[in-house]
């Protein structure tokens, strides 16, 4: 009975014993740290790797976690300064810098974080408009820092970034907005397309002005040309006639077959028949009827010979018929007219 007790005990204390031992050896790992209180008050913070501390005696506080810290806080209603509501959802990225600090100067931390986040954006953003609130993330992200980096110092903590992760306005400014940019899309479209349409227009007057200017100079060689054959044509004529010397009877014959075509005019159903008209008709029928003399080359050809005398005495007779109903139309143009019954 004795022995059964005595085994007993010893196994407590041995049990004893690796419980404090246990308790004696704290291991905490990289990046990593716990605070100590020895009889209630800090005694010092254990670094990483393997610590002993007094059993019984020193209270280990848990593990604080000394790397950067990412946290999201839920979206907060900011009012702007033009009296819209809109909700901020922002990212704390921070770091455990003194782990005594943190666990004695704050009671939790991340709420006083939040909290002091939540009243500096709303300070921040309260004298901003929406429109500079939407356009100016970075002043925001920048005076936030600023804030919550010199309040949380004596926390221990270090504010590395804070990111404002989304701006939601109203539904009625969202719509009022996408409309808005909707009119700006459109001015911009009507904006090229006009300034397209002008471009085009410019485009299409130059085309024109260089067109009229080149069918002008084609127009003004063509003249130039047309006026230079013409001056060549008549100086041609005029040398050829002056060389040829022709004689009044050619010259009557040429007015002979003009009248014709001034009979054929708009005002052929009056006839002004010049005085010199007479003369020479008698001119032409002379020169027809007269026996020209034979030239060499018909001296010896009896059928042409009796060809031109036969060609001479029609030209004549056709002379004498104009002649003729030239001088019966005069004298229609001169005799009064008798009034219709």
């Amino acid at each position: 009975m004795e022995t059964s007790a005595a085994l007993i005990l010893g196994l407590l204390a041995a049990l004893l014993a690796v419980f404090t031992v246990l308790r004696a050896v704290r291991i905490v790992p990289q990046a990593r740290a716990r605070n100590v209180e020895r009889l209630g008050r800090y005694h010092r913070t254990l670094t990483p790797g393997l610590n002993v501390v007094i059993p019984y005696i020193d209270r280990v506080y848990p593990v604080i976690d000394l790397r950067e810290q990412v946290v999201s806080f839920r979206p907060q209603p900011v009012i702007t300064e033009d009296n819209l509501v809109v909700e901020i959802d922002t990212v704390l990225y921070f770091q455990v810098t003194d782990p005594r600090a943190a666990s004695y100067e704050i009671a939790n931390f991340l709420q006083a974080v939040e909290q002091l986040t939540v009243t500096t954006l709303r300070n921040v953003v309260g004298s901003m408009d929406l429109e500079k609130t939407l356009t100016s993330r970075d002043t925001i992200n920048n005076q936030l820092r600023g804030v919550l980096d010199e309040a949380t110092g004596k926390w221990g903590l270090r504010v590395n970034r804070v990111e404002i992760k989304a701006i939601d306005p109203p539904q009625s400014i969202k719509d009022a907005m996408q409309k808005q940019m909707r009119a700006e899309r459109d001015k911009r479209a009507a904006v090229l397309a006009a300034e397209g349409q002008r471009q085009s227009q410019i485009l299409t007057a130059e085309g024109d002005k260089q067109s009229a200017v080149l069918r002008a100079e084609g127009a003004r060689t063509a003249e130039i040309l047309r006026a230079e054959g013409q001056s060549r044509a008549i100086d041609e004529v005029f040398q050829a006639v002056h060389r040829n010397d022709p004689d009044p009877k050619l010259l009557a014959y040429q007015y002979l077959q003009v009248l014709p075509q001034l009979a054929q005019g708009p005002g052929s159903t009056f006839w002004v028949i010049p005085g010199e008209l007479t003369s020479a008709l008698e001119n032409v029928s002379r020169a027809f009827n007269q026996v020209l003399p034979k030239s060499p080359a018909t001296r010896d050809v009896p059928a042409a010979e009796d060809r031109t005398t036969q060609a001479a005495s029609d030209a004549a007779q056709a002379a004498a018929a104009a002649a003729k109903a030239l001088a019966d139309a005069a004298e229609a143009d001169t005799a009064p007219q008798q009034p219709l019954q």
